[in-house]
């Protein structure tokens, strides 16, 4: 079993653990029923029939348009 303190071992975790600081939830979509006028706000389609009808919101209710994220 190799050494947890190994110099590759560390670099991995300190990678691993960088690239998580920049993880954010997924964004929220309107989406609209294909064949009715119905229309709701998903992360991911309802189901079958339904088409994403809008710019990504940043929370439940898609009240606030999403920010395009930080360089």
């Amino acid at each position: 079993m190799p050494r947890l303190t190994s110099p590759p071992m560390l670099l991995g975790a300190l990678l691993l653990a960088c690239s998580s600081l920049r993880a954010a939830p997924a964004p929220w979509y309107y989406w609209s029923h294909a064949t009715s006028p119905q229309k709701v706000c998903a992360q991911t389609a309802p189901g079958p029939g339904w088409v994403q009808d809008s710019p990504p919101f940043a929370g439940p209710g898609c009240q606030r348009p999403l920010r395009p994220p930080l360089p």
